[in-house]
């Protein structure tokens, strides 16, 4: 099967989570299209989602969905999102498209967090991918010289997030205490978030493999 196959599963499969009544948190990425496509095609009834980046906004509104602001409701039943990298105690890296923060603050107030991912994103040790870190624009090199000193590889991503700010794609790093890191990173003045979702990570694991939707639950 292909990647886009599984993709397909795992978003068709994450269907069963969604709370028909209730506002729906949608994350971002090429998963994520998958499965607001297969949302749509569904028919459940939502009243609205909250959508962590602008690309989701979009493609949720074309297909005539209402997307409130965040600021307009206390908490999300349930959100719905990808993952870059995720470990078996569902920590994730996270920011590939770019959107972590606002995927970290949608994530925070959600009773339970659904990720989709297809089988290439289980791994035993984070960091294989790069580590995506959002920085205020003029802090990149400050922040840059702090993750070299942690044994980071920073390189500048040349993409503006919806914040307006810049993303460091930090490599070389093997990451066994991940809460430990989120908060050192996070700790880095000039530091927005960093894309590790340790201290708020996954409730549950969809991930698409030839043998079909593997589901694990924390």
């Amino acid at each position: 099967m292909t990647q886009d196959e599984l993709k397909k599963l795992v978003a068709q499969a994450a269907l069963e989570y969604v709370e028909e009544g209730s506002i729906l948190g949608v994350g971002t990425g090429s998963t994520v299209d998958f499965f607001i496509d297969a949302l749509k095609a569904s028919g459940k009834s939502i009243p609205a989602c909250v959508s962590s980046s602008v690309r989701s906004t979009q493609k949720l509104q074309a297909l005539g969905y209402k997307v409130l602001d965040l600021n307009e409701i206390d908490e999300i039943s349930v959100y719905v999102d990808g993952a870059d990298e995720i470990n078996a105690d569902f920590d994730m890296i996270k920011g590939g498209g770019g959107a972590l923060t606002r995927e970290k603050i949608v994530a925070s107030v959600s009773k339970k967090f659904v990720c989709i991912a297809d089988k290439s994103k289980k791994v035993d040790v984070l960091g294989r991918f790069p580590l995506p870190v959002e920085v205020i624009p003029m802090a990149v090199n400050a922040v840059a010289g702090k993750l070299r000193a942690m044994g980071g590889k920073p390189v500048e991503r040349d993409f503006t997030t919806d914040n307006g700010n810049r993303i460091l794609d930090v490599g070389g790093l093997q990451i066994t205490d991940p809460k430990s890191m989120e908060d050192a990173v996070n700790a880095i003045a000039g530091v927005v978030t960093v894309g590790l979702f340790a201290r708020r990570g996954a409730d549950v694991l969809l991930l698409g493999t030839p043998q079909g939707v593997k589901k694990f639950e924390r």
